[in-house]
C-alpha cells in the first residue's frame, strides 16, 4: 500500500502528515511504528492524520489525529499542530488564524509570518491543570526518588526541576514516563532555571523518548516554573531545537516554528 506523506518539524521535532482520505482506517498504529522507523521507515517523533474541511468540527479549519512514533495515540502536540497548520497553508488554505481539532480539543493559531515553506505561529495552548498538591510531588522512585510537579496543558506533563544535565536524563525520563502514578505514561521535561525569565529544558517525551523540542513540554515547564514561583511570565524556553517564548496570560500562549522539508510516498505492507 502506498501511502502519501508529507515531513514537517517544528524546531527539530518532526512529524510526517497524510490526509485522512490517503489513510487506512485499520492497523494506524501499526503504520505509525513503521513510517516514523529511522531505520526502516522515513523517520519521525510521530504521525499526524490531517482531516481538511468540510469533514472537520463546525469551525474548525482542519482536525488532527497523531500517532507518536511507537503507534501509540497521543491527545496532542503543540510543534505537530503548528505542523499541520504549515500544511494547511501550504495545501491552499487561506487564512491568518485558524481552529485545529486535537485530541484535546480545538486550538487557536495565529500566522506570525511565512517564508515559502517556513512558518511561525502564535498558538493559544489553553489553560494548565494541575492539583496544587503536586506542584511539589515527591515521586517514590528506587534509589533516587525525585521532587517533580504534575500538570497538563492538554497532554499529561511532569516537570523535574534540576541543577545540572550531567546526569542520566534519558534513563530518568523513560523511568518517569512508565512509573505506575502515570497510568497513561506522562511527558518528563527537565528544567534548568536560568533567571526569572529564562528556562533551558531537555524532553522525554510520552511514545517518542527524547526529542530536540516539544510545544506542550515547553508550555508546561514555563507553567510549573511560574507556578512553583521560579520564573514569571513571559519565560523564554530554550530546547536543543530553538527557543520557544511562552507568556501566560489566562491562557499559556507559545510562539514557534514550522517547517515543511520533504514529500513522499511510504510503501507500507499491513500486519
Amino acid at each position: 500500500m502506498r501511502i502519501p506523506f508529507t515531513k514537517a518539524h517544528g524546531a527539530r521535532n518532526d512529524f510526517l502528515l497524510t490526509w485522512a482520505q490517503q489513510a487506512p482506517r485499520d492497523n494506524q498504529a501499526s503504520l505509525a511504528r513503521a513510517i516514523c522507523d529511522r531505520n526502516c521507515g522515513v523517520g519521525a517523533d510521530g504521525w499526524i492524520v490531517v482531516t481538511p474541511p468540510p469533514a472537520t468540527p463546525q469551525g474548525a479549519q482542519g482536525a488532527i489525529r497523531l500517532l507518536n512514533s511507537d503507534g501509540s495515540s497521543s491527545e496532542i502536540s503543540g510543534n505537530g499542530t503548528r505542523c499541520a497548520a504549515a500544511f494547511l497553508l501550504d495545501s491552499g488554505l487561506d487564512a491568518s488564524e485558524l481552529c485545529i481539532h486535537t485530541g484535546a480539543g480545538p486550538k487557536s493559531l495565529r500566522l506570525i509570518e511565512r517564508s515559502g515553506l517556513r512558518f511561525r505561529f502564535e498558538m493559544n495552548m489553553g489553560r494548565p491543570e494541575y492539583d496544587p498538591d503536586q506542584l511539589r510531588f515527591p515521586l517514590p522512585l528506587q534509589e533516587d526518588p525525585r521532587e517533580v510537579t504534575v500538570l497538563n496543558v492538554g497532554n499529561p506533563q511532569c516537570v523535574v526541576v534540576v541543577d545540572t544535565f550531567d546526569f542520566d536524563w534519558r534513563e530518568l525520563g523513560r523511568r518517569i514516563e512508565w512509573h505506575p502514578f502515570f497510568p497513561n505514561r506522562t511527558n518528563v521535561s527537565f528544567v534548568r532555571v536560568l533567571d526569572a525569565n529564562t528556562l533551558d529544558v531537555l524532553f522525554w517525551e510520552r511514545g517518542a523518548g527524547e526529542t530536540k523540542s516539544s510545544g506542550t513540554g515547553s508550555a508546561g515547564a514555563a507553567a510549573a516554573a511560574i507556578l512553583r514561583g521560579l520564573a514569571k511570565s513571559p519565560v523564554e524556553v530554550r530546547t536543543q531545537g530553538g527557543a520557544f517564548p511562552v507568556r501566560w496570560e489566562e491562557e499559556l500562549f507559545l510562539d514557534g516554528p514550522a517547517e515543511i522539508v520533504a514529500g513522499g510516498v511510504f510503501y507500507w505492507e499491513s500486519e
